[in-house]
C-alpha cells in the first residue's frame, strides 16, 4: 500500500528544495551588492548628522540579509517551483525608477533637458508608474497612495533627517511669502498633498464601491 498522497507531485531531485526562494535570494543579494557599490564614495555620517549614504547603505544591508535568509531556506525547506512570469512587472518597475531618476534632480541630454522637479513630483510619478506593475492596479488607489506617501517622505527626509534630497521645484518658492524658509515651504507642500489625498478619497469613494460591486458580480 502506497503512503504517497495524490497530487503531492514527484519528489524533487538535488539539494535545492525551493527554486523560487533560491532565485529570489540571489536577486536580492545582487541588488544589495549593487547598492553598496554605488554608495561606496558617499559619506555615511552619524545618527545625529546622517549622511546621504546611511539610509541606502543600511537598507541594502537589510535587503542582503533577507536574500541570504531566502538562500538558506531554499536548501532546507520545501517551496515553490519557478513559474513563468510576465514582463509587465519588471517593465513598470524599471520605468518608475527611471522616471524618478530623471525628474528628481533634472536630466539633460544634448538639447533635451528635464528640469529638476524634486520629490514633490517625482515621488507620485514613481509610485503611480510602479503600481501598474500588477494587472490589478487601479488609478484611484495609486493616486491616493502617492499623495499620502509622498508628503510623509518629504517631511521625513527633508525636514526631520535633513538629507540633501531635492524636495520641491525651486520655482515654487516664489509662490509663498518671502519670509518663509525652505522648511516652511516644504511643510506647506506636504500639507497640500495630504489634503489632496483626503479630497480624492472622499470624492471617489462612491465610485470605488461601485467598481468593487461590479468586480464581485463578474466573479
Amino acid at each position: 500500500m502506497s503512503l504517497a498522497h495524490e497530487g503531492s507531485g514527484p519528489p524533487r531531485r538535488g539539494s535545492v528544495r525551493a527554486p523560487q526562494n533560491l532565485a529570489g535570494g540571489l536577486l536580492l543579494l545582487a541588488l544589495a551588492a549593487l547598492a553598496l557599490w554605488l554608495t561606496r564614495d558617499l559619506d555615511q555620517g552619524t545618527l545625529n548628522a546622517m549622511g546621504p549614504a546611511m539610509l541606502p547603505r543600511w537598507l541594502a544591508v537589510g535587503v542582503g540579509l533577507s536574500g541570504l535568509a531566502l538562500l538558506v531556506f531554499s536548501f532546507v525547506k520545501e517551496g515553490e517551483l519557478l513559474e513563468r512570469w510576465s514582463l509587465r512587472g519588471p517593465f513598470f518597475i524599471i520605468l518608475a525608477i527611471l522616471a524618478f531618476t530623471v525628474t528628481i534632480r533634472g536630466y539633460s541630454f544634448g538639447s533635451f533637458a528635464i528640469p529638476g522637479l524634486g520629490l514633490l513630483v517625482s515621488g507620485p510619478l514613481a509610485i503611480v508608474l510602479g503600481g501598474y506593475a500588477t494587472p490589478e492596479a487601479r488609478l484611484r488607489d495609486l493616486v491616493i497612495l502617492s499623495l499620502s506617501l509622498t508628503p510623509f517622505c518629504m517631511v521625513l527626509f527633508g525636514d526631520l533627517l535633513n538629507l540633501p534630497i531635492p524636495v520641491f521645484p525651486q520655482a515654487l518658492t516664489g509662490l509663498f511669502p518671502v519670509g518663509w524658509s525652505q522648511k516652511a515651504v516644504l511643510r506647506a507642500c506636504a500639507a497640500i498633498l495630504a489634503v489632496a489625498a483626503v479630497l480624492v478619497f472622499v470624492a471617489t469613494r462612491g465610485r470605488a464601491s461601485t467598481d468593487a460591486a461590479d468586480r464581485s458580480g463578474r466573479i
